[in-house]
């Protein structure tokens, strides 16, 4: 009987591994300044006071109504940082690198020049690629100039609006659809990223509540928000292959970039060939709350590309 009341009031969203260290703290304060104003009258009605919240506070997360709700609109995200809690919101957006992988370098370096022009020999083809005019920085080019300047991109009748090129979206849909019924490896995610590890570490591709994650043994290199994302960004960068002669000198932090970027202008899902929508949702942690812009395969379900909005987006 005991143990029923006792689950009656436990919530194991908030408790737990779940549970928000800020909220905690902030509803122990509130309980200790709430149990010594009523210990003034009567110490022992203080004690009783303090018992009630504590075991509320271990049983639901909180005993203040509405707490959650509150930490994740208005606790400032410096707060979140003393208790060891990201404030912005973790997205599945493709290759993020890590300290663990050995990454090439890439064609701009700075040590290129005009008379020094260096070439790249494909592993695959054995062709010579001249890089002269194909460079990029993603720091100094926006993607969509990239991809205009490459004829992946094209303005629609309003400027504002951008479309795949027929040509790019015809060999893009294409290889998805050979990559379709295909298994996907740590192997060919590998090569598409173009990914060196060191010495013998081995990258595992995991699937987390449809989540495609690539790890080491101690480090998270990449994540897709589903599978059909990832097949998206394998079949892209074989298209790229041929499409951008300097493709091969991307690093893997250029081709994640470029790649997570094109997967926003998909117009059918990579599994399905069915409809895509855009949309706004929120991403939910333990203590805070995010507005992201979702691309999703209508049928589906999937999710092809995630965004952060901040208020000053709107």
């Amino acid at each position: 009987m005991n143990i029923d009341v006792v689950d009656t009031y436990r919530q194991p969203e908030y408790t737990g591994e779940n549970r928000c260290e800020p909220c905690t703290v902030l509803n122990l304060v509130i309980a200790m300044m709430l149990s010594s104003v009523v210990a003034r009258k009567s110490k022992f009605g203080g004690a009783v006071v303090f018992g009630i919240s504590v075991g509320l506070i271990y049983l639901r997360g909180y005993f203040v109504p509405g707490t959650p709700k509150l930490t994740k609109r208005y606790l400032p995200p410096e707060i979140l940082r003393w208790f060891g809690k990201d404030p912005e919101p973790e997205l599945a957006s493709g290759f993020v690198g890590s300290e663990t992988v050995s990454l090439p370098s890439s064609s701009n370096s700075s040590q290129s020049s005009a008379q020094n022009t260096p070439s790249t020999t494909d592993e695959s083809t054995d062709c010579e690629i001249d890089t002269t005019e194909y460079e990029f920085n993603s720091a100094e080019e926006e993607l969509e100039t990239f991809f205009l300047n490459h004829d992946i991109l094209k303005s629609g009748a309003d400027l504002d609006d951008l479309y795949l090129t027929n040509d790019f979206e015809e060999r893009w849909s294409k290889m998805m659809e050979q990559l379709v019924d295909s298994e996907i490896t740590a192997e060919m995610v590998v090569d598409t990223f173009r990914i060196k590890t060191d010495g013998d570490q081995n990258l595992e591709l995991v699937d987390q509540d449809e989540v495609q994650i690539l790890q080491s043994e101690s480090a998270l290199i990449g994540q897709w928000p589903s599978r059909a994302a990832l097949i998206a960004d394998i079949a892209a960068s074989n298209v790229l292959q041929s499409w951008v002669p300097a493709w091969n000198d991307f690093d893997p932090k250029e081709r994640g970039s470029i790649l997570n970027g094109l997967r926003m202008f998909l117009e059918t899902c990579p599994t399905t060939g069915g409809n895509i929508q855009l949309g706004e949702e929120v991403i939910e942690s333990c203590c805070s709350s995010h507005k992201v812009i979702a691309v999703t395969c209508k049928d589906t379900g999937e999710r092809l590309f995630e965004h952060q909005v901040h208020d000053t987006e709107f």
